[in-house]
C-alpha cells in the first residue's frame, strides 16, 4: 500500500537544486516561476553557478550570481559559486549529490526551465508518497505534447527525463557514471529494443555517443543506471515544466509542436499504483515514431534539450 500523507497535512519539502550558467533572464525567470509555488517558503534553495568557460563569459556569469543573489521567498538560498567551469554534467553530478547527501532527497531545475505553479505540490507530495519503494527511482514534472490514455493524474513509466525532476539517496547511490551495463545492451539486441522504447527511439545511439566521448551527458548514464535496476519513473499525465529551451535553438525549433506549455490549472490529485502503464507506454511510443518524421536539425536540437549532450 502507498504511504499517504494525513488529510490537510502539505508533504514535507524537499530541497531544490537549481543549475545556473549565463543567462541572467533564464535564470530569473526560474527563480519567478518557483516562488509562485506553494511550499516555496518552505524550501532550501541551492543554487550551483558554473564557472565560466572563457572570458567572453565571465561578465554574464557575474550577472546571474547578481540575479540570485538578490532572491528572496524560500526558506533558505545557499549560492555554491564554481570558481572552474565544471560543464554541466560534472556540475549537476556534483550538486545533486552534495544536496541529497545532506537531505536524502532532492528536486533538481535548469535555468530553462518554468515550472507550474502546482509543481512544488506534486513533487514534494510524489518523494514522500513513493520514498519507501525500491522501485521507484525517479519522480518527473516533465510530459511530452501527447494526450496519455490514464486515470490517474500521473503515471508510471521506464523512462527518465531530465526536465524537472527529483530522487532519494536511496535511488541515486544506483548512478553509475561508468555505464557498467553498456556492454550487456550492446551484446543483447532485444534489452537494447526495450532500452529504446521498443525501437521507437534511439537512446542506446547516445550510450554509444557518451562512451566514445563525442557527447557528455549525465541524463543517458541516469537513465541507462535507473534501467539497469528495473525502475519506475513517475510522470505527470500533462507537463508541469515548461523548457525555454527551445528559444535558444530557435533557428531550427520554430514549430509550436516541439515547445509544450503548461496548464496552469492541471494539478496532480490522483496518483497511481506501483506498476507500469501499458497504455500510457503505447502512447509514448506512437509519439517518439512520429517524431522520427522531424527535420534532421530539429530531432538534433531535441535530443540536446532531452539529455543535454551539447
Amino acid at each position: 500500500m502507498n504511504r499517504k500523507t494525513p488529510f490537510n497535512a502539505p508533504a514535507p519539502s524537499a530541497p531544490i537544486a537549481l543549475f545556473v550558467y549565463n543567462r541572467p533572464e533564464h535564470a530569473q525567470r526560474t527563480v519567478a516561476a518557483l516562488q509562485r509555488n506553494k511550499g516555496a517558503a518552505e524550501s532550501d534553495l541551492f543554487v550551483f553557478s558554473d564557472g565560466p568557460k572563457n572570458p567572453d563569459d565571465a561578465e554574464h556569469v557575474r550577472s546571474v550570481r547578481d540575479v540570485i543573489g538578490q532572491t528572496t521567498g524560500f526558506k533558505s538560498i545557499n549560492i555554491i559559486e564554481r570558481k572552474d567551469n565544471l560543464g554541466l554534467a560534472a556540475s549537476i553530478i556534483a550538486g545533486v549529490s552534495q544536496v541529497i547527501d545532506m537531505f536524502g532527497c532532492v528536486i533538481v531545475l535548469e535555468d530553462d526551465l518554468v515550472a507550474s505553479a502546482h509543481f512544488l505540490a506534486y513533487m514534494n507530495e510524489a518523494l514522500e508518497k513513493y520514498r519507501d519503494h525500491e522501485h521507484v527511482m525517479q519522480i518527473s514534472g516533465y510530459m511530452f505534447p501527447v494526450e496519455l490514455h490514464a486515470d490517474t493524474d500521473a503515471v508510471f513509466l521506464p523512462f527518465t527525463t531530465c526536465w524537472g525532476w527529483g530522487t532519494w539517496k536511496r535511488a541515486w547511490r544506483h548512478f553509475d557514471p561508468l555505464m557498467s551495463a553498456f556492454e550487456r545492451l550492446r551484446d543483447n539486441r532485444r534489452l537494447r529494443h526495450k532500452f529504446d522504447l521498443e525501437g521507437s527511439y534511439g537512446y542506446f545511439d547516445m550510450l554509444r555517443a557518451q562512451r566514445t566521448g563525442k557527447i557528455d551527458s549525465w541524463a543517458i548514464r541516469w537513465y541507462l543506471s535507473v534501467f539497469a535496476m528495473g525502475g519506475l519513473i513517475l510522470h505527470p499525465v500533462k507537463t508541469l515544466i515548461e523548457n525555454r529551451g527551445f528559444d535558444e535553438a530557435g533557428t531550427h525549433c520554430k514549430s509550436g509542436s516541439l515547445a509544450q506549455q503548461v496548464d496552469p490549472d492541471f494539478e496532480v490529485r490522483r496518483f497511481p499504483g506501483l506498476a507500469l502503464s501499458d497504455r500510457a507506454g503505447k502512447d509514448i511510443v506512437r509519439y517518439f515514431r512520429g517524431r522520427k518524421a522531424l527535420p534532421g536539425r530539429v530531432a538534433d536540437a531535441l535530443k540536446r534539450l532531452l539529455f543535454r549532450s551539447a
